[in-house]
Parts: structure tokens; sequence; C-alpha cells
């Protein structure tokens, strides 16, 4: 395998340096420059209405618009997601299909100002905590200019842009892969905000995801609680018993959780609670073993509270499936495109943001490249993790937040609303479109990313989604609590 890898490197050095030569490379970095202003409205527009899960309505739409313009095809609300679309353009049946996903959902309770103090927006929720807004805006600037280099080049393929819902939580690019959306794929690329610069590959933690809803008897706290059964009890019950089982549980495991649903009012018997949980760890297995025992712990929970208890799966993905063949061509692309540079102002919004964070790294991280790695162990989860084992997938990140900024964090909303998150998005538009083109123009490394993703999964490889529920939860940021 490590003979195939260095060769495959060798091809793609190759490829870079002629592709750098000429074949019309600058003309799709022009025509994303002459985009950049109308991608940093999109991405504010996605900002300024962050949506949540499977209810991204306007956002979806405002990407629709973008691409349809462009030219391209458009079949929406695909695998019985109303917000999930389709987005192609070239010629089908000739040349490589070279998929680029679209985020777009914002968090619930994280709305912040664009400004570098803490300031929540009177009215408002959610907040692009995750920086989605940007991420869908760059994906949809990179495959209009990849369409515009097919259609000047007469290149054969195909640009696709795949509109995914619900990536926090709702698992949406699991049902696109459910549904066979990908199968014709040959390569998927993808990409995420963050607070530097690099085209790392490496593996993320699978996940599920679900709530425990607890049904019990009402009654007066007070006059007759001998004849109410207390679903808040079963909820900590359950929380406890989970608690416990975190010793016994393989390195590596994460388990975490909300009581989304406590009682109303303290004078009553709560006859309905509810517990979210997720359950975390590189290996799939691992994390449907230690979920399927929370579900028993929650059937325990019941049975000692005289409650009744029901589980809704609301997500599950697998890990991400490393590409290294790929991971060159996007380290060659984002060297070519460089860092991010601040200007005086956002030199001033980033130091005055930065005095909020525990970690504070020179700001000139942005304006860097991290070193080529390989084979990283990631710590979050992704729905593109599906993907991954489906199709020869590669992503990188870009400096969108200040230096040392954690996700899902309002330091990360603020930034994402902010000419520095922009900034970075536009890189990251650029060094996609510029790793599809290379891949356009190379069958070869095509052919070489689709031989180390068969290695890697092993022939034997089957897929199973982690996810087993028949339909989306289109409703799962909607009702929280609801029964």
């Amino acid at each position: 395998m490590k003979q195939g890898l260095l060769a495959g490197a060798l091809l793609l050095a190759t490829l870079a340096a002629g592709a750098s030569a000429g074949a019309g490379e600058g003309d799709v970095l022009a025509h994303l420059d002459a985009y950049a202003t109308r991608q940093a409205e999109v991405g504010r527009l996605l900002w300024q209405q962050p949506e949540l899960g499977y209810l991204e309505e306007r956002s979806s739409r405002l990407l629709q618009q973008e691409l349809r313009q462009a030219g391209f095809r458009i079949e929406a609300g695909v695998a019985g997601m109303p917000t999930a679309f389709v987005a192609s353009y070239g010629t089908r049946g000739s040349g490589p299909v070279i998929a680029l996903l679209a985020e777009m959902d914002a968090l619930p309770g994280m709305a912040q100002a664009a400004e570098p103090v803490r300031m929540p927006i009177a009215g408002q929720d959610a907040g692009q905590a995750c920086g989605h807004n940007l991420f869908g805006a760059a994906s949809v600037g990179a495959a209009r200019a990849i369409a515009q280099w097919l259609k000047a080049s007469g290149t054969p393929g195909e640009v696709r842009l795949y509109g995914t819902p619900a990536e926090e939580g709702g698992s949406g690019k699991v049902y696109l892969t459910r549904a066979g959306l990908f199968d014709d794929v040959d390569v998927v690329l993808h990409w995420h905000p963050a607070s530097e610069n690099s085209a790392a590959q490496g593996t993320s933690l699978a996940n599920i995801s679900g709530k425990f809803r607890f049904h019990g008897v009402a009654a007066h706290a007070a006059i007759a609680p001998d004849r109410g059964r207390s679903a808040l009890d079963a909820v900590e019950a359950f929380n406890h018993m989970a608690n416990l089982m975190r010793e016994h549980v393989p390195d590596g495991t994460r388990i975490h959780y909300v009581i989304s649903n406590g009682g109303s009012a303290p004078n009553v018997v709560p006859d309905l609670a509810e517990a979210y949980y997720y359950v975390r760890h590189v290996d799939p297995a691992v994390v449907r073993d230690v979920f399927e025992r929370l579900r028993r712990a929650a059937d325990g929970a019941a049975m000692g509270t005289g409650t009744t208890v029901e589980f809704e799966q609301t997500g599950g993905v697998f890990s991400l499936l490393p590409n290294d063949t790929l991971g060159q061509v996007m380290q060659a692309a984002l060297e070519q495109v460089g860092g991010v540079r601040y200007d005086a102002r956002e030199q001033a919004f980033a130091g005055k943001l930065q005095q909020s964070l525990e970690r504070r790294p020179p700001l000139d991280v942005a304006m860097q490249l991290q070193p080529y790695r390989a084979d990283v162990a990631g710590s979050a989860s992704t729905d593109v993790g599906d993907v991954s084992w489906n199709v020869p997938t590669v992503g990188l990140s870009t400096a969108t937040w200040v230096p040392g900024t954690p996700a899902h964090s309002w330091q990360a909303v603020a930034a994402s609303g902010a000419s520095i998150g922009a900034k970075g998005a536009l890189n990251a538009s650029r060094a996609m479109a510029l790793a599809a083109v290379r891949l356009f123009q190379s069958p070869d490394s095509v052919r070489a990313a689709r031989g180390e993703f068969e290695r890697r999964r092993g022939a034997q490889f089957r897929y199973v989604p982690l996810l087993q529920r028949e339909a989306p939860p289109l409703d799962y940021r909607r009702r929280p609590s609801a029964p």
C-alpha cells in the first residue's frame, strides 16, 4: 500500500506542476474573484437568517437560486428532505463526476452579533456557530467557477453541488447516501470553517444520537405524590446510570446529553421528560454497542420508576475515511491559494476577540498553512463520514475564524458574519475549484484515489448505516420536547 501511495504522490506532484503552467486555472480564479462580493453577500444572508436543521427553507432557496442563475440543473426536495437538493452542470455520462457538499444549518441558542465582544441578538435564538453559512456560500462559489471552466474549456465531465441539510445532529447526508445519490460520483470535495488553514486528512468520530422520552403519571406533588409516577425521576435515574457507565466503556468513547424536557412546574409530578443523548467513538461498532447499553439502561430506569420509555433516533454517522491521494491534490491547491491576510480593521477585530479566548495563538496563524498530514485522529463528528465510505472524499479547512476560536462558540458566530469569515471562505472556494480542475484533467489521479479508497475500505466492506430510521426527523429542531 505504501508503494502505491508513493507512486500516487509522484503522479500528483507531476500533475500539480503541469496544471500550474496554465490549464485555465487563472480563468477559474478570475471567475471566483469576480463572484467574491456576491459570495460574501450570500454568506452574510445565511448568517442573518440562521435556520436550524431541516428548516433551512430560505437558505436552501438562496443557494439554489445562485446555482440556477449559473446554468445548473436542480432537483430539489431529494431523499425525503424538503431543503436538500442536487444541482448539476456538465455532460452526463462523459468524463468524471466531481461533487461538492454545501451545508447551511445553524445551531440553537447561539445568536451573536458580528462583534468581537459577547453580544446576543435580541429576539433571536439560532446562530451560525459552525460557520455553515460560509460553508454553503463558498461551495456554491466553487461550483459556479468549475462549471464556467467546464464550459469554456470544453472538458467532458459533470460538477454537482449537494445541498445538505441538518448536519448538526440530523445526519442529512446519510439519507442522501442511503438514497443512492452518490452512487455515480467519482470524487467528493468538502471543506469546513476553522481557525487555521489545513488540508490534513484524518478520521472523525462515528456517533449515534437520539431522544429517550419517558412517560409517567401526573399528580399534585404535595397533595397526592403517591399517585404520581415521575418521568423526571426516570430521566435522572437514567442519567446516573449513564454516568456510571463512563468507567466501563472503551477508551475514546464520548457520552454526552442534555435534559431537553424536565417538566413544567415543581408542584406537578412530570408525566413527560426527555433526555437527548450522543455517543461517539472512532469505531462504529463501539458506538453501536455502547448505545445499545444505554437503551437497556433506559429500560431499567423506566422499570425502576414505574414509567415507560420510548426512543427516537435522530442521527447516526460513520467516521471519516481518509484519502491521502486526494489529500495531496488538495494540499497543492491550498498552497497555491495561501492563507488569509487581515487588514488593519480585521486585526483590531481579531485582537479584541482574542481577549475572550483561552488560547491566543499569533494572528499570523491565519496567513500560514499547516503542514500536510495524513491519518490525523479527529474528535468531531460529521455526516460526511457516510459519504466518505461510499465515494473517495477529500476536505480542507480555512481560517474563517480568529486563531484560537473553538467551533460552536459565540466567537465563531461573530467571525462567521464578519469580513474575516468571508475571506477565509473565498480561499476555500479557490482551493476546491483548483483541486477539481486538476482532477478533471487527470483521470489517472481519479483512478488512484479510487484504488486507495478500495484498499482502505477493504474487500469485505458492506455499508450498513448507523442511522436506523425510515425517514428524516424533519421536526427534530422544531419540537425538542414534544411527545
